[in-house]
């Protein structure tokens, strides 16, 4: 197994993404530099920082370079970054020689490299949304025909009172509403230009700094910070909290999803789940579990970028690195478990008769707190709940139900089964009707 199952051929397909793990490719990360040098020279020109005339001979090479990620491996790894190498290959790009010595004027590696990861970033979060969408617009429609489906809400593992199957998905589905929202936020914040120098002051670029870095913002569709954030890594720690919130969610319907196949619940079938090696009756909730698996190496991976938001001082190399070793790797399976997840719903087959099966198996321990309180009219609550407590005590899958040995004892105690669903199927319709505002 290689160092990232995601970038391997024979776990791809299992833990990889292609589309976003695009923009984590080195020639992905060399592009963006070299978009980032070629807008810097031109914004520099059009002030009068650099010759105009550099700028066209800059902007021209940017366009046609094509410098190969190897050939710039063993300067990276003296320097720790690969700006110093890309410079000098890129000035092999330009025709005049004049013309590249204003190249990098005044900026550092930091600002070419942090401002190219932004660009980058910013295609992943509109192909996430995308994906976000198209499982709200499954779990939306699911949830509204199934706002009636009475089965068991479980607690600590039991059977507790009834929900039904609509609230269910809505349980998954409101967290994903809400983190939609966090992710646009933190995208919209992190949208922003890096341009310090080298010690975030912009003094090479002397009274013309705080006007390029706003001319930078602008030519590449992002915001002017109006400061430098060399050592400010609150941006790309909410970013990686919003992601990490989003797989956690996904990951809580894998668990549920694990659970509601198990054998002897079954409540859920998934077409298309896992075979065994030697056992050809199972079939395994492989998407479910892959989803968890995911959302537990997330959460792991964004321990470490937190960590990494302590920089020192200006400009702290190994907090810094600490975000390379892990962001790339996070937003790749971040992006995994948005398509995984759609395969996931789409193939959900739910069993409303082993639902309702499993609401109430004839015992009729499911009704016991609604027993209780329609017992508390007779008597105080306490002594309702001790009654009804031990009752259940009594109940044997060969004796009468609780509601019929409540009957005969209270006679007229019933439990009302149509208030004992509660808010769930209104709770199920919100939610459909909450994605389907989205969807307009």
């Amino acid at each position: 197994m290689p160092g990232s199952p995601a970038d391997s051929a024979l776990y791809h397909d299992l833990f990889g993404d292609a589309a976003t793990a695009d923009w984590f490719t080195d020639q992905a990360e060399i592009a963006a530099m070299l978009q980032v040098e070629t807008a810097l020279a031109q914004a520099q020109a059009a002030l009068g920082l650099i010759p105009a005339s550099a700028a066209t001979e800059i902007a021209a090479a940017g366009a046609k370079a094509r410098i190969a990620p190897e050939t710039l491996a063993a300067e990276t790894g003296r320097n720790a970054v690969p700006v110093p190498a890309l410079i000098a290959a890129f000035r092999q790009e330009i025709t005049d020689p004049a013309a590249g010595h204003f190249l990098h004027w005044g900026a550092t590696s930091q600002d070419i490299m942090d401002t190219g990861l932004v660009l980058r970033l910013r295609p992943v979060l509109a192909l996430w949304d995308a994906r976000l969408m198209q499982i709200l617009g499954l779990l939306g429609p699911l949830a509204q025909a199934h706002a009636d489906v009475p089965m068991a809400a479980r607690s600590y593992g039991q059977n507790a009172t009834p929900t039904s199957f609509g609230a269910v998905l809505a349980g998954w589905g409101h967290p994903l509403l809400r983190q939609r929202h966090a992710l646009a936020d933190a995208g919209a914040a992190l949208a922003v230009v890096s341009l310090g120098g080298a010690a975030g002051t912009l003094a090479a670029m002397g009274p013309e700094g705080a006007a390029v870095r706003k001319a930078l913002a602008l030519a590449l569709g992002l915001q002017d910070p109006g400061h430098s954030w060399h050592s400010a890594r609150d941006r790309i720690a909410a970013l990686t909290a919003a992601a990490t919130g989003l797989a956690t969610s996904l990951g809580k319907m894998g668990e549920d999803l694990i659970l509601m196949t198990q054998t002897g619940i079954e409540e859920i079938t998934l077409t298309g789940a896992g075979g065994s090696s030697t056992m050809p009756q199972k079939q395994n909730p492989v998407g479910p579990s892959v989803l968890v698996a995911l959302a537990r190496q997330i959460i792991a991976l964004n321990s470490a970028i937190q960590g990494a938001a302590l920089h020192r001082q200006q400009r702290d190399g190994a907090a810094w690195m600490t975000e390379w070793l892990s962001l790339p790797q996070l937003c790749i399976l971040t992006g995994r478990a948005l398509q995984l997840a759609t395969e996931v719903v789409t193939a959900l087959r739910p069993d409303a008769d082993r639902m309702a099966w499993n609401l109430d198996d004839g015992r009729g321990l499911i009704h016991a707190e609604a027993l209780s309180f329609a017992l508390a009219a007779r008597m105080p609550r306490p002594a309702a709940q001790a009654v009804i407590k031990e009752f259940c005590a009594r109940i044997t899958m060969d004796g009468p139900s609780l509601p019929d040995l409540v009957q005969a004892a209270y006679p007229g105690v019933t439990p009302d089964t149509v208030a004992m669903l509660g808010t769930a199927p209104d709770d199920a319709r919100a939610f459909a009707a909450a994605v389907a505002a989205t969807l307009t």
